[in-house]
Order: structure tokens, then C-alpha cells, then sequence
């Protein structure tokens, strides 16, 4: 008798932010993939928003949304890692919690990871080095932008709540957040900003911003608003003279590979 054929997998990751799960909503309602798997690789560490909207997406999309982790949690992982944080030079948080639980998750099968990488875009995403993964980018063959994205959400499950102050999804603790993003963490969920300084404290000289403790980092805004704004631009707000005091952090583009879709 000879060896049944394994059907080729569908599979589409969900990190909780708008492009993945605009992928979603527009392959599904096209038909395009009606065997479509989703999944989704929580570190145990993702913003509350982030699950609500993961949970509302399942609804939407009328199909089981497979939650996959390391089996471990963060602390865990930094133990290994000798208590450095990961940075965007030492992205082991996403190697560990993110890639290694999707490919344990596809094993050998042939599979399309159907990828949420927008056609005015620049950037690559996750590819997997395994040869049995291969990526598909549905947005960038029909040309969809970053306005067709949100039409998209408005017109179904709407947009996530964290960016009302955060531009993307992720652990509350991204490195990749920018100086003004963690001052919005403070201020939405000051529980979380006080773990993540507890974690910083952990390594003495390395911080979650580059050049600053998060301490520090509130001190500057409280400086700025404490003194008169007129000695520094009449019209402008702390948080954008922050943006143009500091330095810019990595940009969008270059946030975590598989996460920040």
C-alpha cells in the first residue's frame, strides 16, 4: 500500500496586532483558505489587550485560534540567558518563545505561513530556515496598505485598544517600545511598568531603554513637565519633545520578527 500524502498546512499566526489579524479577516472572506489554522505564541508576558483581542478575533473568525508557548515562562528563559534582558542585538526572547513553539507546531509538514506584511512595507518578517515552512504575503500581491489594514478592522472587530498609546503588539516589556510607548505603560498599566523595572533592576547596567532606567526615564518627562514649556516649544507636548530629545528607537520595521505583525 502506498503512503498516504499529508495535505499541505495553512497556518497564520495572530500576534494581537492589526496586520496579522486584518490577514485573517480578509482571507476569510474571500475564501481564498477555508482550511486556514491560526495560531497564536503567547509568551505568557503579552499586554491584557493583547488577549482580549486575540479572544474576540477567535469569535469573529468562527474557528479555534491554537495558543502555543515554550512550556516555560519568561523567567525561566532569562535564567539561561544569565539574567540579560533580551535587546534588539539578543533577540533570544523571540527565538525561544516565538519561533521554536511555531515550528514544534508545524513539524515536518509542508506548510504556508500566510504572513501580514503590508505592500508599503519595507521589511521581510519571520521566515523560517526549515524548508518545509514556505511564506506567502497575500497583502503585498494585492497591494493592500496600511488604510486598507484599519478598514478592514473598523469594519469588523475593530481596532485594537493598546494603540491608543502603543503602535504595536508584543510582551508589556518589548524592547523595542519607544520612550513615549513606556510612559503610556505607566499610565495604562502601572502594575506592569513596575514588573518590567523589577526585571531591569535584576542586571546591574542594562536597561530596557537604551541610555536610561525606566526610573530615569519617567524623571525626564516629570522634568518636562514641571518647567516652563515656553523655553522649549510653545505648541508642543512632552511627549513629543521627548521624541525629538531623545534619540529614536529602532523603528517599526525592525520590531520583533514574528510578533509585531
Amino acid at each position: 500500500m502506498a503512503d498516504t500524502v499529508k495535505p499541505v498546512r495553512h497556518v497564520l499566526g495572530l500576534s494581537g496586532g492589526k496586520d496579522s489579524a486584518a490577514l485573517a479577516i480578509y482571507l476569510r472572506e474571500q475564501g481564498r483558505v477555508p482550511e486556514m489554522e491560526y495560531f497564536f505564541c503567547d509568551t505568557g508576558a503579552e499586554l491584557p489587550e493583547v488577549y482580549s483581542f486575540i479572544n474576540r478575533l477567535e469569535d469573529y473568525l468562527g474557528k479555534k485560534v491554537e495558543r502555543l508557548d515554550s512550556g516555560r515562562d519568561f523567567d525561566h528563559h532569562l535564567k539561561l540567558f544569565g539574567g540579560y534582558l533580551p535587546s534588539p542585538r539578543q533577540r533570544w526572547c523571540t527565538r525561544e518563545m516565538k519561533i521554536k513553539p511555531f515550528e514544534r507546531f508545524i513539524k515536518e509538514d509542508e506548510a504556508i505561513s500566510y504572513i501580514g506584511i503590508r505592500a508599503d512595507e519595507n521589511r521581510e518578517g519571520y521566515i523560517s530556515t526549515k524548508k518545509n515552512i514556505k511564506p506567502a504575503f497575500p497583502f503585498i500581491q494585492d497591494g493592500i496598505v496600511r488604510d486598507d489594514v484599519f478598514h478592514i478592522l473598523e469594519e469588523s472587530v475593530g481596532v485594537p485598544e493598546y494603540y491608543r498609546w502603543r503602535k504595536r503588539s508584543g510582551c508589556y516589556f518589548c524592547f523595542f517600545q519607544q520612550r513615549q510607548e513606556w510612559l503610556g505603560l505607566k499610565r495604562e498599566h502601572p502594575e506592569l511598568f513596575e514588573a518590567a523595572k523589577g526585571y531591569e533592576n535584576q542586571k546591574d547596567g542594562y536597561t530596557w531603554v537604551r541610555g536610561l532606567t525606566l526610573d530615569e526615564l519617567v524623571a525626564r518627562a516629570e522634568q518636562f513637565d514641571a518647567k516652563d514649556f515656553d523655553r522649549h516649544a510653545r505648541n508642543r507636548t512632552w511627549q513629543e519633545i521627548l521624541r525629538q530629545d531623545c534619540e529614536d528607537d529602532d523603528p517599526e520595521e525592525q520590531a520583533c520578527l514574528i510578533c509585531s505583525l
